[in-house]
């Protein structure tokens, strides 16, 4: 039977004594009902501490096998602090490319959470769709490019900045980190063809639903910049109006531009945002790429850019130009589409007795009514 628990030192202390001169050790651990093994313990305890040998040690271990040596956790810290918007496992890949051998990325993660390094994640909840909102993912590099504009901040010079910001969302690639001179059409498109001479042309964009990339009243949300694209062969994608998550991957792009850029108040120059963008695209880790950098996986001109072709044609269609003023003539009269794509032909399909299907390009814009010349928009995305 077990030590009784009302005066188990004084039994210990009884046990000791006696077994210091008994000849059958074993008999006598049967006698107090303990193993010998327990015996030899409090044999040995007493042996070398005497009687304060006979009280119960703290169960605490001696060393934490989870500890780390403090020069460890002044480099996790002083990676943190030169990198203060990268989480653990970015942190973990430089410290082993540094150092060859790191400790565990949940070792990282207690490090920054007791130094007070580490800040909440808030979480969204996805709404409906919306009309050009179809959730593809890319595959591979130049898939889907993602694209808009930093909000804006004043450098120490007074001037204000927004860069545009176009990335490659497979490879999580930095193309473009551009602070223009504005916001219209014809600085956009211009930054766009360097790009596409660059980099040649994506299957599609994904932009939100701001100008110059989209219209709030205009047919699918087309502008002149996005109906170019279309013109060039690319697919629109468009986020979900007042969801951000829908184009979360850039959204975080922008929030790692504000800490390190707006919040030190660089970027007046466009040599900093070149330098940022170098380190992003060739230095940062990325999780979703396996801890890579992102020059490491995209790939250029997988589409080579020819240049924007003088008209679109259609096979099996009727061809209308549509004017200036956004309207194409039908049966000699005026129906109105969209002054987006004015200058650019539209292909009318037959579709059933009376209607015909509206092409822009690959885009299905609607349906028009031969008998009384009026438009129907289409109410989701389709593309040939």
């Amino acid at each position: 039977m077990p030590w009784k628990e009302q005066n188990v030192i004084n039994q210990r202390t009884e046990f000791v004594l006696k077994a210091l001169k008994t000849e059958n050790f074993r008999q006598l651990c049967r006698e107090y009902g303990i193993s010998a093994k327990t015996g030899y313990k409090w044999k040995e305890r007493f042996l070398a501490y005497g009687l304060n040998g006979m009280t119960d040690e703290s169960r605490r271990p001696n060393s934490n096998p989870e500890g780390l040596e403090e020069p460890v956790v002044c480099e996790i810290v002083r990676l943190k602090e030169r990198h203060r918007n990268w989480g653990a496992r970015k942190l973990r890949d430089i410290y082993a490319r540094a150092h060859g051998d790191a400790p565990s990325e949940s070792s990282f993660k207690r490090v920054l959470a007791r130094a007070g390094l580490v800040e909440p994640r808030r979480l969204r909840k996805r709404q409906d769709t919306g009309r050009l909102f179809t959730g593809r993912r890319a595959q591979g590099p130049n898939d889907i490019w993602t694209v808009d504009f930093k909000g804006w901040w004043y450098t120490p010079q007074g001037r204000r900045c927004e860069p545009l910001t176009v990335r490659d969302e497979f490879s999580r690639y930095v193309l473009e980190l551009r602070s223009l001179a504005n916001s219209k059409t014809e600085s956009v498109r211009g930054c766009f063809e360097r790009l596409f001479e660059r980099y040649g042309l994506p299957q599609a964009i994904r932009s939100d639903n701001g100008v110059p990339f989209a219209s709030v009243q205009g047919l699918l949300g087309l502008t002149r910049l996005s109906a170019w694209w279309v013109v060039l062969g690319i697919d629109l994608e468009r986020g979900r109006r007042s969801c951000p998550q829908d184009n979360g991957a850039h959204e975080r792009l922008h929030l790692d531009v504000s800490r390190e850029l707006e919040a030190n108040r660089l970027g007046d120059y466009q040599a900093e945002l070149d330098q940022w963008r170098q380190v992003f695209n060739e230095q940062r880790p990325h999780e979703a790429l396996g801890m890579r950098r992102p020059a490491e996986v995209y790939q250029a001109r997988t589409r080579p850019y020819e240049g924007t072709p003088e008209d679109l044609a259609y096979t099996g269609m009727l061809a209308r130009r549509v004017h200036k003023l956004g309207h194409i003539w039908w049966k000699k009269q005026p129906v109105f589409l969209s002054s987006a794509l004015q200058g650019w032909s539209i292909g009318l399909q037959p579709d059933e007795e009376d209607h015909w299907n509206v092409w822009f390009g690959r885009l299905l814009l609607g349906r028009l009514e031969s008998s009384t010349a009026s438009f129907e928009q289409a109410l989701r995305a389709i593309n040939r």
